[in-house]
């Protein structure tokens, strides 16, 4: 199997068993505080039982990993191999996905065991000398793992959305910052030739390569993503109820869906409210807005007399910012005020997906995997648009400037907000 994704050399087998170990470990962290009964149910087509993320990401190692670095592996269970493969056609073949809510069994006991028997033999891959030439796929898959660290909070938040008694999965213990955002500025980058996309050593995935040269016109970025307070002038100014602000697409897809608010968000006695993951909470008009489709935004950026970013221009403004927010780690599970303002850009990483203007396509020069993982990323490139700098659900060791996400426009159960761009005055 030939692999071009960018690493750090070749990772010696301690570093990257530790990172193994690590990463598995906070998957399971994650989902501590679950009872099996949350780890079964799927609430939509899209998104996954919590049980399926914990086996699927074991199948990717088993599958692409063990079954090339051991003759004759002897597999967890056979029927595994179907039932947990995601969409890999070359590997063969998979249950039907909008399904994956039907599998009470195996049972959640039975998939933690499946997940240990799998990084028993990791470990003993790593311990002896059978890697070789698999160190990066083992890369690979921990990046894996971590989109699917992410996946479980959003999953798991749009399965208890459709619960009346709005159950909470974390607790807070501590109360959010309470900062006041002020005006955002509109800073200015000249027009210039800039080079996008990932050219240096450490991981990055095919998306993001290779880097090329982009022309970009002058443009001026918002200095922070748009607040709830922002958006709900955009919503009383009857933004949900004016079809010249939206795409067709988008106005056939808001009457479809009676769209009139974002996603979670409902009225409380004439007081808007939202469910997070600690529960139900008032809508709070300085944190960043979230949860709202690429139509939502577009539809926003319009009625603000502005643009979205292409992902160019995004990239552009995020190489000169430090990657640092509120990532994961931070522990809110949710976007927080911007805690500071500065010459430089603002919760450009953390916090909230930001939509761009760019459909979701490959770079000049971009070449597929050879392989399984030539399905990885390439052929989702098709109906999809590009959002940019991570989430309050994104592990921070999983981002970068050049890292490229992708959703279809109508897709809101994603941590995903916006950022204003436009022409330069």
């Amino acid at each position: 199997m030939n692999l071009s994704f960018k690493t750090a050399g070749s990772p010696d087998a301690g570093g990257l068993k530790s990172r193994y170990l690590q990463v598995r470990a906070a998957t399971e962290a994650l989902c501590a505080g679950l009872h099996p009964e949350d780890t079964v149910a799927q609430s939509m087509d899209d998104a996954s039982p919590v049980k399926w993320h914990l086996a699927h990401t074991g199948w990717f190692f088993e599958a692409l990993v063990l079954e090339k670095a051991f003759g004759g592996y002897r597999h967890f269970r056979d029927e595994y191999r179907v039932l947990f493969n995601s969409y890999y056609n070359s590997v063969g073949e998979q249950y039907t996905r909008r399904n994956r809510g039907l599998l009470t069994r195996p049972t959640l006991r039975e998939v933690y065991e499946y997940r240990q028997h799998v990084d028993r033999c990791i470990c003993d891959l790593l311990d002896g000398s059978s890697a070789d030439g698999l160190e990066s796929v083992i890369e690979v898959g921990l990046h894996h793992e971590q989109q699917h660290q992410e996946l479980i909070l959003t999953d798991i938040k749009h399965l208890f959305s459709y619960n009346p008694a709005c159950p909470v999965f974390r607790e807070q213990d501590r109360q959010p910052p309470q900062c006041e955002s002020t005006e955002p500025r509109w800073l200015p980058f000249p027009e210039g030739l800039y080079t996008i996309g990932h050219a240096g050593g450490d991981f990055a995935f095919d998306n993001e390569t290779p880097a090329h040269r982009a022309w970009l016109a002058s443009f001026e970025l918002a200095s922070r993503p748009v607040t709830n307070r922002e958006y709900l002038a955009f919503m009383t100014d009857g933004g949900y109820r004016r079809p010249e602000l939206w795409l067709s697409d988008g106005w056939a897809v808001l009457r479809q869906q009676n769209w009139n608010a974002p996603l979670y968000w409902r009225q409380c006695n004439d007081t808007w409210v939202t469910l997070t993951l600690s529960g139900l909470q008032p809508v709070r008009e300085d944190e960043p807005v979230v949860h709202v489709s690429y139509y939502e935004a577009d539809a926003y950026a319009r009625w603000a007399g502005a643009r979205l970013p292409t992902e160019q221009e995004w990239e552009v403004a995020a190489k000169s910012a430090p990657i640092e927010g509120n990532f994961v780690e931070s522990g809110w599970l949710h976007p927080v005020p911007v805690a500071r303002d500065g010459d430089n850009v603002q919760q450009i990483f953390g916090d909230v997906w930001e939509w761009t203007q760019s459909p979701y396509g490959s770079y000049p020069g971009y070449r597929p995997l050879n392989g399984e993982l030539a399905e990885y990323n390439g052929k989702f490139m098709c109906n999809q648009m590009v959002l940019r700098g991570g989430s309050c659900a994104t592990p921070l060791s999983h981002i970068r400037p050049t890292y490229r996400n992708f959703f279809p426009p109508q897709a809101r159960w994603q941590f995903s907000g916006l950022r204003l761009a436009r022409d330069a005055r």
